[in-house]
């Protein structure tokens, strides 16, 4: 009831007003969860990472790595923050946060804002204890060497996280999709596969991609990822598509995500599934609301979830009813494991 009257206050601010006094209530104490949902069935391992539970917190929450201690007590198996960018920058102009109520999306056009990777690394230091954390890799939006912007941030602070994610898939910074095509991919992996070697401790590099591909881009990425050694593929991030909308902000520029990004990214993780054989782990984002959508994310293919959208209609507390449901939709098929039910409805989104 609590979280209920909280989110219907929230939603009669501005988003990005909203959006910040919730990291300052989950900062202030005000969400006081239990730890991580930890269970014989839900234990995952992806990419090399054991995982309490399949369910982590997409990037773009908790950009700035500031409320990491609240973040990593309400139910997550893993956390991801940023993106960060080598220098701070501001990001694009307010307003550029919609709710799109009647659909249960979001547009966002925030344009990789964030404190920059040396203040972002120095909060990484003092990460809570036990919690599997990853960064969101970006570059700066002047930069006339972006490859070398996410090696930069890798090397500022690989020491600090579990994992890193180099983020080609957002809309919201110009010219950055194109980093999707595969020469420009793959010089961008093998930086970053360097800066990796440097570190103290060589952690899994995760790659993040764009709803809106083709069959044939698609085939090219999962080629070209796996050659250069990345260890999962984050499928997906938003879309520019609007298919179907009907709230009043639909028009708005930007990356749409929730609901409306599910069926479409479910293909595109179906597919990827497809192409790379099960050999590459998957994380599956876009959509996620309820144990129903999260399995069908596993079923297409998923070994790990990331949700953040729907959290803005459903409150924190939907993290772990999600779980909750899933446990009982795996022990209602059979699986004793979230990895024995990976790809087992692959064919129903191909």
């Amino acid at each position: 009831m609590l979280e209920r009257l909280g989110l219907a206050a929230l939603h009669r601010l501005d988003p990005e007003t909203g959006h910040d006094l919730a990291l300052k209530a989950l900062r202030a104490g005000v969400l006081r969860g239990r730890g991580p949902v930890n269970t014989a069935r839900l234990k995952v391992r992806v990419a090399g990472l054991d995982l309490p539970n399949p369910l982590g917190l997409a990037a773009g929450f908790d950009k700035n790595a500031v409320a990491l201690g609240p973040l990593s007590r309400l139910g997550f198996g893993f956390l991801e923050v940023g993106a960060a960018t080598p220098r701070p920058q501001p990001g694009n102009p307010r307003p550029r946060l919609f709710r799109l109520g009647e659909d249960r999306g979001v547009i966002n056009r925030f344009g990789f804002n964030n404190d920059g990777a040396e203040a972002i690394a120095e909060r990484l230091r003092t990460r809570p204890a036990g919690a599997v954390v990853g960064l969101n890799l970006g570059a700066n939006k002047d930069s006339e060497d972006r490859a070398g912007d996410y090696a930069a941030v890798l090397t500022r602070c690989g020491a600090q996280v579990d994992f890193a994610t180099v983020n080609v898939s957002s809309p919201n910074t110009q010219g950055l999709r194109d980093l999707q095509g595969a020469a420009a991919l793959r010089a961008l992996l093998d930086r970053v596969m360097e800066a990796r070697a440097e570190l103290p401790r060589p952690i899994p590099i995760f790659l993040k991609i764009a709803p809106d591909l083709d069959n044939a881009a698609l085939a090219e990425i999962a080629a070209t990822a796996q050659d250069a050694g990345v260890q999962a593929i984050i499928a997906t991030n938003t879309t520019l598509d609007r298919e179907g909308l009907k709230s009043a902000h639909k028009g708005e520029a930007g990356g749409l995500s929730g609901r409306p990004l599910f069926e479409k990214s479910t293909r595109i993780l179906a597919q990827l599934s497809r192409l790379t054989d099960g050999k590459l782990p998957l994380i599956g984002v876009g959509g996620i609301e309820d144990a129903e959508t999260a399995y069908a994310k596993i079923r297409a293919g998923a070994s790990g979830l990331q949700i953040y959208s729907a959290l803005v209609y459903g409150g924190f507390s939907l993290v772990r009813e999600i779980l909750t449901g899933l446990e009982a939709r795996l022990a209602q098929d059979g699986h004793e494991t979230v990895a024995a039910a990976v790809g087992t409805g692959r064919g129903d989104w191909l």
